[in-house]
């Protein structure tokens, strides 16, 4: 074997210490990406007060949550084609230059589309990371290193709301408004990683020749972007109403658009019909999809319980979910190690849909507004240890259940369903809680109003005079409506007898929405026995070994 000036040739395995070396700038990128997707939520208002644009500040997270991942799975299938690095290096690159422009804008427009140029970036970082760890590390070892990427994308996750937080508190750090290094925080991160993989990251040059799907992309784009839009904004539109009718029936246009054109397409479709043929891609497709919506509903009802019913700062809830990093770190890095050894990976996926079942069940059944915080602190743990199981285990299957020439469409393809289930997931969710809680609030307040000594605080004078409860005395003169609940501020600073009712509201809501939760994981639960139970092997592997021992045929 020989190596060229600038790094391995084809053929050549990287020394321990490169590996380690491109998996630090990798984890960098995938740090960057998953932290992007939450860091924004608690520091979203800030920034719209600052910028006079609360009405438009959902565009701000739309944005983003579209552009990556409708990008995912172009990323995955041109670097198929054109090779990682070049695409990794262009993710970074696109990434950063959002970053610096969304830390730079001046009114929520600009946000909204620097936005989108960061979710662009995004799309590639986290997909191609793991495609790449496919490319240069043995399949007896990628589990393990799978697994801590698995446990960056948890760790990230929970960090954002709480770093977030923290910025957004701060009125100026070195010159700038606290809120804008929300955005300048990425780029000393950013570069860092660029720098280690443009420098140690050499991967073969590639370039296989094929058409690229046009038709494919601009149909997915079709119909992913006004399904997204949908979710993210059909609660504030009205379910029924012209712009969501719309949204869903040119998404269900996209959708037939789409299969159409990867039928044409074949071989080289942006995701070929041919790999759903594979029992093992096709359900871990689904599983995955279906974990999404369970996961980022779950990652979305905990703050609100936290929140709204236990009245901790975004901040405080941000810290509580600590604890289901811990989870998630421990399932990722135990699942990876055992596949490592052991080569079996079905068992993760029926443990950990089980164990998200359970968690599921046991947050709808035990979250109550005298509920003491270690209670939804330890179920956290039992949710990001159900995640770390089924998480990169479920990616590892997709991988090496596609010929290694669709390696970059398998890893995104894990990625995008589990990324669409998310944006799903958390839309449904989101809604439903609302909805529901309109109605158990309205029913709350009409017991309260029976009772005596409620009824006495409520008179009282010296209640009805402090200011902290004047929103409360409107919320009651306007009644329990979706619309009303939309600010919840003044909640936890009115008088706590008189807000029993809208927290017992919101706590029986949060419960009714994770034991919905528990229905879907549970279905996956079911699905995950399906899957073929037999050992991974590496297609490349496989592949070296047949070339190596036969004559071609001529």
């Amino acid at each position: 074997m020989s190596k060229t000036a600038t790094g391995p040739v084809a053929g050549d395995v990287l020394t321990k210490r490169q590996t380690i070396t491109v998996m630090v700038g990798l984890m960098l990128g995938m740090f960057l990406s998953s932290l992007d997707q939450t860091i924004v939520s608690t520091s979203i208002y800030t920034i719209a007060n600052d910028l006079d644009g609360l009405s438009l500040q959902a565009w701000a997270t739309t944005a983003y949550l579209i552009t990556s991942t409708v990008s995912t799975p172009l990323y995955g299938k041109l670097s198929d084609i054109f090779g990682r690095r070049p695409l990794y290096l262009a993710a970074i690159v696109i990434f950063l230059a959002g970053s610096l422009y969304a830390g730079s804008v001046h009114s929520m427009t600009e946000l909204a589309i620097a936005r989108g140029i960061q979710g662009m970036g995004a799309g590639g970082l986290l997909a191609l990371a793991l495609t790449i760890i496919g490319d240069i590390v043995a399949l007896k070892d990628r589990a393990k290193f799978q697994g801590y990427f698995m446990s960056v994308f948890g760790i990230s996750s929970v960090l954002g709301p709480v770093v977030g937080g923290a910025f957004a508190g701060s009125a100026n750090i070195l010159g700038f408004d606290g809120w804008r290094w929300v955005f300048f925080i990425n780029l000393p991160i950013g570069l860092a990683a660029l720098a280690v993989v443009f420098l140690y990251l050499h991967l073969p040059a590639k370039h296989v020749k094929q058409k690229i799907d046009y038709w494919g992309a601009a149909a997915i784009t079709l119909a992913i972007v006004p399904l997204l839009l949908v979710a993210e904004q059909g609660r504030s539109w009205g379910w029924t109403s012209p712009a969501s009718l719309l949204c869903i029936g040119l998404g269900v246009v996209g959708i037939v658009a789409f299969l159409l054109a990867e039928k044409r397409a074949g071989d080289y479709a942006l995701i070929p019909l041919r790999l759903f043929r594979n029992l093992t891609f096709g359900l871990s497709s689904l599983l995955n999809f279906i974990i999404g919506i369970g996961m980022f509903g779950a990652i979305a009802m905990l703050p609100m319980y936290l929140q709204l019913v236990k009245g901790l700062t975004p901040t405080e809830a941000g810290l509580m979910m600590i604890t289901f990093t811990v989870g998630i770190l421990t399932g990722s890095i135990t699942a990876g190690r055992t596949i490592s050894s052991s080569g079996t990976y079905r068992i993760f996926p029926i443990v950990g849909t089980a164990v998200l079942t359970a968690a599921a069940v046991a947050m709808g059944l035990s979250l109550g507004v005298d509920t003491g915080l270690w209670v939804p602190g330890l179920i956290a743990v039992f949710f990001g240890l159900g995640l770390g199981f089924c998480m990169q285990p479920l990616t590892l299957a997709m991988q090496v259940s596609v010929p290694p020439k669709d390696m970059g469409v398998g890893t995104s393809s894990a990625a995008f369903f589990r990324s669409m289930g998310g944006a799903v997931g958390t839309a449904v969710f989101i809604s439903m809680l609302f909805s529901l809680a309109a109605d158990k609030i309205a029913n709350g307040m009409k017991d309260a109003m029976q009772n005596p000594d409620y009824l006495e605080v409520l008179k009282d004078p010296a209640v009805a005079a402090d200011s902290a409860n004047a929103k409360l005395y409107e919320f009651f003169r306007n009644g329990a409506t979706k619309d009303s609940l939309n600010d919840t501020s003044w909640l936890h600073s009115a008088n706590p007898a008189l807000t029993r009712p809208i927290t017992e509201g919101f706590a029986q809501s949060i419960d009714a929405v994770m034991l919905t939760a528990a229905v879907l994981t549970g279905i996956a639960f079911l699905i995950s026995f399906a899957l073929p139970n037999k050992k991974l092997t590496d297609p490349k592997a496989v592949a070296q070994g047949a070339g190596s021992e036969s004559v071609p045929a001529h």
